[in-house]
C-alpha cells in the first residue's frame, strides 16, 4: 500500500506474510497446550507456532491430531478414516480465530487447549461493537481483519464470509455433540468444542522430547501395523498434505528412534521404498497405554 510516496506493507500483509511480524505485533503466534484430565492444572505437551497465518492454520490441525487417535470404517469396499475429534468444526473454529484476533492486543497470543473432554480456542479480542454471541451463531460476521479474511478466502480455507460459525453448530447438531459454547472472558473469546467421547492423555509418560515425537506420529505406527506403506501412502491416511513436514516431524524422528526402518535401506530415495514397524516399534505400540487396539 502506498504511505508517504513509497510502497509499504500492509498490516494485513505483514500479519500474513511478514518474516519479522513479531517486532511490530509480539504476540502474533500460536500457543498450543495437551493437558491431561479437564484443567490447567497438568500439562502433558505443548507448542508454540511462530509460522505465517496460512501454515500456522495446518500446524494446529497437526498438533490437534498429534494429541488424538484415527480409525477405520469400512463400508460400501471403501475405507473410511475417522478421528477421535470433530476435525471439520475444528479447523473451522481455529481459522475463525485466526481471522478475527484482535493482534494489536500484546501478551495474548491465540490459545489451543485440548482437555480430555474438550478443546478451547481462545482468541484476543472481544466481539466487534454491535455484535452478539447470538448473532455470530446465527452467521453474522463483522470482519475485523478484511485484509486477513480475504487471503484466506482466496486459500480456500474458508468458504463465505460470515458463515463459518453457523457451520461450526450446525455440524455439531449433526454429529450428534454438545452445541459448542462460546464466551467472552476478559478480553478474549473463547470457544469450547465438546469430543463425542473422552480422548484421555497417558498418564504414565513424561513430557521429554522423543515422547512427544513418539506420542507425534503415533497415528503412523498404527498405520505400519497393517503392513509396510509408503510415504506417499502414510501422509493420504494420515491427511498430511506437506511432504517436508511429515518428513520432518513424522518420518524422520520414527526413523531416528528405530521404531520404524526401510523396507530398501540401501536406496533410500527409490520410488518404491516403504516404511515398515520395527521390533520395537511393534513393542513400542504393546506397551503403550490407551493404545487404540485395547480400546
Amino acid at each position: 500500500m502506498p504511505y508517504q510516496g513509497r510502497l509499504v506493507p500492509s498490516v494485513g500483509g505483514i500479519l500474513l506474510f511478514g518474516r519479522e511480524r513479531q517486532w511490530h505485533f509480539a504476540d502474533a503466534w500460536v500457543q498450543c497446550g495437551r493437558f491431561r484430565g479437564t484443567d490447567k492444572i497438568d500439562i502433558f505437551d505443548q507448542t508454540d507456532i511462530h509460522e505465517p497465518l496460512p501454515q500456522a492454520a495446518n500446524s494446529i490441525e497437526l498438533f490437534l491430531k498429534k494429541h488424538a487417535f484415527k480409525s477405520a470404517e469400512f463400508g460400501a469396499m471403501r475405507r473410511r478414516d475417522v478421528w477421535s475429534i470433530p476435525l471439520t468444526m475444528l479447523r473451522e473454529a481455529v481459522v475463525n480465530a485466526l481471522v478475527h484476533c484482535d493482534y494489536s492486543q500484546q501478551g495474548s497470543p491465540i490459545r489451543i487447549a485440548f482437555f480430555d473432554d474438550r478443546i478451547e480456542i481462545e482468541s484476543p479480542g472481544l466481539l466487534m461493537p454491535g455484535m452478539t454471541i447470538d448473532e455470530m451463531k446465527r452467521g453474522v460476521s463483522m470482519i475485523r481483519n478484511p485484509v486477513i479474511a480475504r487471503v484466506f478466502r482466496e486459500l480456500g480455507l474458508i468458504e463465505q464470509w460470515g458463515s463459518g460459525v453457523k457451520r461450526i453448530f450446525a455440524e455439531a447438531a449433526a454429529q450428534g455433540l454438545p452445541e459448542p459454547h462460546i464466551e467472552e472472558i476478559a478480553n478474549r473469546i473463547r470457544m469450547s468444542v465438546w469430543l463425542a467421547a473422552p480422548v484421555v492423555a497417558p498418564e504414565n509418560a513424561s513430557v521429554t522430547q522423543s515422547v512427544t515425537q513418539s506420542d507425534a506420529f503415533l497415528p503412523m505406527l498404527q498405520l505400519l501395523r497393517e503392513g509396510p506403506q509408503s510415504s506417499g501412502e502414510l501422509r493420504q491416511h494420515l491427511e498430511l498434505r506437506h511432504r517436508a513436514h511429515f518428513r520432518r516431524h513424522y518420518l524422520v524422528p520414527a526413523l531416528q528412534l528405530r521404531l520404524i526402518e526401510m523396507t530398501l535401506p540401501e536406496t533410500p530415495n527409490s520410488r518404491l521404498q516403504q516404511y515398515c514397524l520395527t521390533a520395537k516399534g511393534q513393542q513400542y505400540l504393546k506397551g503403550l497405554k490407551g493404545d487404540s487396539a485395547s480400546s
